[in-house]
């Protein structure tokens, strides 16, 4: 096949058009081309009057493709990649726990390899744990096991479920394509910005836990690890506790895929031993916008047919870095709590995006060094603290504080909102964020917020809308690992975000696959 690349398409006309302008870039007639795949898709809209996209296609050619690309523009041999999965025939069964992006494609290659993992996920299935979510949200109570954070699918399971990421791995595409066939759009393999929406992730989630289960493997639904159990260096056993109470599971293989937010057991693990240190991460506020305004300053127009407009900002200032991550188009800010007594914001959106707000995390960039306790978990404790500092704020029910940008940057207090109306339920506490997050990030706040305006047109309007704290926007401890993916506990693989070696679905995921594989050729060894 060929790929052709840069080819215009314009936001009303159809992916059939593709033939025809690939063709030209190509010198033949449409008609010799047997079959096109679209490969890559991205918008740019840097000129407002040219808004358009460019996208490269795979296409087959009747006739000889070598002669071809010699007198063609744009074009190189192409390959479709393949992610190949060794078959294994083992008595032993590897354990994975948490069931969040990096779990489930650890588990999905262990069970394709034909090594039946076993699964243990500290809260509900998907189907229960999004009830439990929407009764949190509608001022219930908080289930510490099962919530944004924790079960089936993550704490990706509830935001816009974006699938983009700056690394670039061979394992990517076998993601993209597993979303896929699981039930995401097809757009997800192509689009440069890929997403699936809240949603759609549901149905996501459930297809690949049935096809694990169809190839043998299981899944322990509320079971959480409690402690490992070793010997001469080595692990022996997991201590786990679920529906049935304490339990002891032989393990010799453990994909240790926990999430960022499981603090409980990063801390059992520390007083074991495991080995860990703490990491750079990042805390601040979500920020909301009416999602027309962002439309109106990345289009020059309202978008019509053009997709809900999102955007990344980034600015370095002396104080520090202050940016924009996981910007949700049409979407809602979310409560996201995992432990009693704290408040934690999270952005959202359903597939279609097309909620009235647009919402983002408005982050900065923190070291170590700025944590106030230096050993391994001590961004970890400071995260804690600053929970419980909004949930306090919040009179204890869970509502967020909240801030006007234009009271922000004038150090008032703010009394209610202004045009955009606050999306976080159960609702939120106006008043100041200065009492809740430390003056490390609302010094640099202040400094960035006008910076990015100038950049992005109305970010820093006065209107806008600060909700805080949002501060799980990555772990802030690394638990450390050696080339293999395996810990100086031989048989512990950490895995994922949680372990800080990921920082998004898809990365998290590609991580997954990373630990999968060091597991499998540790057993075909035995083989």
């Amino acid at each position: 096949m060929i790929l052709v690349r840069d080819l215009r398409l314009a936001p009303q006309e159809p992916l059939s058009a593709l033939r025809e302008r690939a063709a030209k870039k190509l010198r033949v007639e449409p008609g010799r081309i047997e079959s096109l795949k679209l490969v890559k898709r991205s918008l740019d809209a840097r000129k407002k009057d040219d808004i358009h996209y460019v996208c490269a296609a795979a296409v087959s050619i009747r006739g000889a493709e070598a002669l071809l690309l010699r007198r063609a523009k744009d074009a190189a041999l192409y390959t479709e990649p393949v992610y190949e999965i060794p078959q294994v025939k083992t008595s032993e069964r590897p354990v994975v726990v948490g069931f969040g992006p990096a779990g489930m494609f650890a588990a999905l290659v262990l069970a394709r390899a034909g090594a039946r993992p076993l699964v243990l996920e500290r809260g509900e299935c998907v189907e229960r744990r999004q009830q439990a979510v929407e009764a949190f949200r509608a001022g219930g109570r908080l289930d510490p096991e099962s919530n944004v954070q924790f079960g089936e699918g993550g704490a990706g399971t509830f935001s816009d479920g974006k699938l983009n990421t700056g690394t670039h791995d061979r394992r990517i595409s076998f993601v993209l394509r597993e979303f896929a066939a699981h039930g995401a759009p097809e757009s997800v393999v192509y689009d440069a910005k890929p997403h699936i929406g809240t949603d759609v992730l549901v149905s996501v989630v459930r297809s690949i836990r049935e096809e694990i289960l169809s190839l043998g493997g299981e899944i322990r639904f509320s079971t959480r690890l409690d402690a490992l159990e070793t010997e001469n260096g080595a692990l022996r056993a997991l201590l786990v506790r679920g529906p049935a109470g304490e339990e002891r599971i032989p393990c010799r293989r453990l994909i240790l895929a926990i999430g960022h937010s499981a603090r409980d057991t990063v801390e059992k693990l520390y007083t074991q031993g495991v080995a860990m240190q703490p990491k750079a991460f990042a805390m601040g506020v979500r920020i909301e916008h009416k999602q027309t305004e962002i439309d109106l300053a990345q289009y020059g127009r309202a978008r019509g047919t053009l997709p809900a407009a999102d955007y990344a900002l980034h600015e370095r200032l002396p104080s520090g870095s202050a940016f924009t991550f996981c910007m949700c188009p049409g979407g809602q800010v979310f409560a996201a709590a995992s432990e009693e007594g704290g408040v934690v914001t999270n952005g959202m959106s359903y597939s279609a995006r097309d909620g009235e707000n647009a919402n983002s995390a408005l982050l900065v960039g923190l070291e170590p060094a700025d944590f106030p306790e230096q050993d391994a978990l001590g961004g970890m404790r400071w995260q804690r603290e600053i929970e419980r500092a909004a949930y306090a704020c919040g009179g204890g029910d869970y509502r967020a504080p909240a801030q006007l940008v234009g009271d922000f940057l004038a150090r008032r207090p703010s009394a209610g909102p202004g045009a955009v109306l606050p999306s976080y339920r159960p609702g939120v506490v106006w008043g100041e964020l200065d009492g809740i997050l430390p003056e490390k990030i609302t010094a640099t706040l202040r400094e960035a917020i006008p910076a990015l305006g100038r950049k992005l047109r109305g970010f820093d309007a006065p209107d806008a809308v600060l909700t805080g704290p949002e501060t799980r926007s990555s772990s802030p401890v690394r638990i450390l690992r050696g080339e293999g993916c395996e810990a100086a506990l031989r048989g512990l693989f950490p895995c994922g975000e949680g372990a800080g070696y990921a920082g998004g679905i898809t990365s998290a995921a590609v991580d997954g696959l990373r630990c999968a594989e060091a597991v499998l050729g540790q057993l075909g060894e035995q083989t």
